[in-house]
């Protein structure tokens, strides 16, 4: 019979089995997401020019720079003018279009000091057609039934994805697989980045993100993942500590159009509650793919869309911001061309600023099992309304996302909490009605 030491062993040896492999940052459990788009941040689309945003960035309280490929990109078969930044054509230099390796050395180093974090976009699952490997390695690749390199095609529904300007990569290849995660390294211990946003994570087998975590977790180091994917192993098995919110983001889009009723929301999250065994969702409006090929946030959302980025910014998970909405952005991004973004009026950074803020000095608003489990308060199929709760720390937010006017009532009482936005002390009863505008939100908390 087992002894209770060795039961007490077994017992340990499962906990340790259980826990992630890569662990991460402490800073992540409040932090908040920001995408950069170099090529259109400015006229001169260089790193030194983005440097310069980065007191006012710091100023809204933005955590983490996620940098959208910072790579060489491809010229064969390249779309557009400018190609894809997901069409790698080194994965360990330098689009010369961006700067020089001094020169992002140079901007994660400024961005540390200003108490930020930088995260690079990743392309594990295919490489633009004049890397390297094309010609000196062509094992490294996937075949058609001729034998040749070929683009991309959707796991789905085994077809082509049209991709036409990357090849397709087979991670089945020992070797090319132990060359990818050193390249991981390289940007993590030659430039002390902070992790990595995955492109296309889904579309790759778990047992490489099994090997990459067994490689990683051996530098000892906290790193950042994040994937675009939202498949569940991608969280309990592939120590991604977040995954994209894909559905809740097209259910936000389609309550917009009044499609769907907001009791759909409740539906999704207790669905993924249920599947999810740690980390969080990474919530958005919108990203450089949303708002270059689904539209912008006014042509998806409507009126509504600050009252679904301030939804996105007091969940459960961790928001995320893309670059330029808080001028905000009023068109389509070129993706293969030159397209800058208009700065100058910066009329939602007061916005983000106060949510940014707020999820900072509130723990109920932290991410994933480090805040409150937000928690539906009243019953309405317009008006959506929850409460999270952490160490004594308060939030409650009330969202009319509708375009009429609403009237609806809570389950639990505001008792002395502070609106977010007019800073006034407030006080509802529970039963209590409370009238809304369409598109309108109230957050109040007690910090």
């Amino acid at each position: 019979m087992p002894t209770a030491t060795s039961e007490k062993a077994e017992e340990t040896n499962t906990e340790q089995s259980k826990r992630p492999r890569i662990e991460p940052p402490d800073w992540a459990k409040s932090a908040n997401l920001y995408e950069v788009n170099i090529r259109q941040y400015t006229p001169e689309g260089t790193f030194r020019a983005f440097m310069k945003h980065l007191p006012r960035l710091q100023k809204m309280g933005v955590d983490i720079l996620w940098l959208m490929p910072i790579h060489p990109i491809s010229v064969i078969k390249r779309k557009g003018s400018l190609g894809s930044y997901y069409a790698v054509s080194d994965f360990r230099a330098i689009n010369p279009l961006f700067g020089t390796h001094q020169d992002f050395q140079d901007l994660v180093t400024r961005v540390h000091e200003m108490g930020m974090h930088l995260i690079i976009d990743w392309v594990p699952h295919h490489t633009g057609w004049d890397h390297p490997w094309i010609k000196a390695h062509p094992e490294y690749y996937n075949k058609d039934e001729n034998g040749e390199i070929r683009d991309p095609i959707n796991e789905s529904t085994g077809e082509p994805w049209d991709w036409t300007d990357v090849a397709e990569l087979d991670l089945d290849n020992p070797m090319m697989r132990r060359q990818t995660i050193d390249d991981m390294i390289y940007w993590l211990e030659d430039f002390q980045i902070d992790g990595f946003r995955v492109d296309h994570a889904h579309g790759v087998h778990a047992d490489y993100w099994d090997e990459v975590a067994n490689t990683l977790g051996g530098l000892n180091r906290p790193i950042f993942m994040l994937a675009e994917g939202e498949e569940t192993y991608l969280r309990n098995e592939s120590d991604f500590v977040a995954t994209y919110a894909w559905r809740f983001h097209h259910m936000m889009n389609d309550i917009a159009k009044g499609k769907e009723s907001v009791h759909k929301l409740d539906m999704l999250l207790a669905d993924e509650r249920a599947h999810y065994t740690q980390g969080y969702h990474i919530y958005f409006t919108s990203n450089h793919d949303e708002n270059s090929w689904a539209g912008t946030v006014f042509e998806r959302l409507g009126e509504g869309h600050l009252a679904f980025a301030a939804l996105c910014a007091t969940l459960d998970g961790m928001p995320l911001v893309y670059g330029g909405q808080e001028e905000p952005i009023r068109k389509r991004l070129e993706f293969f061309e030159k397209d800058t973004i208009d700065f100058s009026s910066y009329t939602y950074a007061p916005f983000y600023t106060e949510l940014n803020q707020l999820k900072k000095r509130n723990q109920a608003l932290w991410n994933g099992e480090h805040g409150g489990l937000s928690r539906r308060i009243n019953d309405s199929d317009k008006v959506y309304a929850f409460i999270r709760e952490k160490n004594g720390d308060r939030f409650i937010g009330i969202f009319n996302l509708s375009d009429q006017p609403q009237t609806t009532v809570l389950t639990e009482s505001v008792s002395e909490m502070i609106n977010v936005f007019t800073k006034e002390k407030t006080s509802k009863e529970k039963g209590q009605i409370i009238d809304l505008a369409p598109w309108s939100y109230l957050l109040f908390s007690n910090q």
